[in-house]
């Protein structure tokens, strides 16, 4: 870690090497844990956690294999997994893994899953990588240093109007008509060009950060399913807005930043369409 003022360790400032060092562990274990999901498809047994919410041995092998890897290269780290593998205390440096963003799609073949790995002290996330193994694409970024597809530069597209933008957005495994989620979803389709619900929230993040959707919301998810793809997203030029939680009542004040305990945002390609999205999302839409 980099000394503080009084020169002692400053734990909120890793330098750049122990940046690029957490970086790389990141994307190591993504690619890891993809390979254990690519040699488990098609040959697993399925149990379920509840309705619409599928877990198989594939995910629980691949989170195996990522936590042995992370934990293997930095011990004194704590690891908070889906999968049910937190530490009573954990440490502040800690991982926050989703072996397997998508299950539902992966049980089903559908081409939309992928591993999310990220590490973060407090709110403050340091690294993260999503790899993709049906696409064989490895999204990654590091705190202040940009976001990366292979090793190439990501940006947020520029959509010049909100009607031209495509976004995306999470709803929660049980959604009735009387939702939450269902009347965010009729305030801003109107709006928008299209909306899309690719059932992996680190995929629609990373997406973002790649220019190919304009826009995400989601008001209600985990901290391992959004944690890489918020640094990725941020890092490659995304706007974030916290937005009002879906347990939270009417009224409730806008919090100030985005708490990975309670993750509840609109990310957008930029300050256009995150204002287009806020006024949609707001408990009193706005009229234009």
């Amino acid at each position: 870690m980099q000394q503080a003022a009084n020169g002692g360790p400053d734990k909120t400032e890793p330098a750049a090497a122990e940046l690029r060092e957490f970086g790389d562990a990141a994307e190591t274990a993504a690619r890891a844990g993809g390979e254990v999901l690519r040699d488990w498809r098609g040959r697993f047994g399925i149990s379920k956690k509840g309705p619409k919410d599928l877990v198989t041995e594939a995910d629980i092998a691949a989170q195996r294999t990522i936590r042995e890897i992370l934990l293997g290269r930095f011990p004194e780290h704590g690891f908070i997994g889906e999968e049910g593998e937190a530490e009573r205390e954990v440490p502040p440096l800690r991982w926050m893994v989703d072996p397997l963003d998508g299950t539902s799609n992966y049980v089903h073949g559908f081409p939309a899953y992928c591993v999310s790995v990220a590490l973060a002290v407090g709110d403050r996330l340091l690294a993260g990588a999503i790899y993709d193994p049906v696409a064989d694409e490895c999204f990654t970024a590091i705190r202040g240093g940009g976001a990366r597809l292979d090793g190439m530069a990501l940006h947020t597209a520029d959509p010049l109007d909100l009607n031209d933008a495509l976004v995306a957005v999470s709803f929660p495994p049980h959604v009735s008509a009387e939702s939450q989620a269902v009347s965010d979803f009729l305030a801003v389709i109107p709006r928008v060009h299209s909306v899309r619900r690719t059932g992996s929230t680190a995929i629609n993040l990373a997406y973002l950060a790649a220019g190919r959707l304009d826009g995400f919301w989601v008001r209600r998810i985990a901290c391992w399913d959004v944690a890489a793809g918020l640094l990725i997203a941020s890092e490659a030029g995304a706007v974030v807005i916290p937005c009002r939680h879906a347990d939270d009542p009417v009224g409730t004040p806008r919090r100030q930043e985005v708490s990975l305990e309670r993750p509840a945002f609109l990310a957008a390609a930029n300050r256009l369409v995150a204002t287009g999205l806020d006024e949609a999302l707001a408990d009193k839409p706005s009229s234009v």
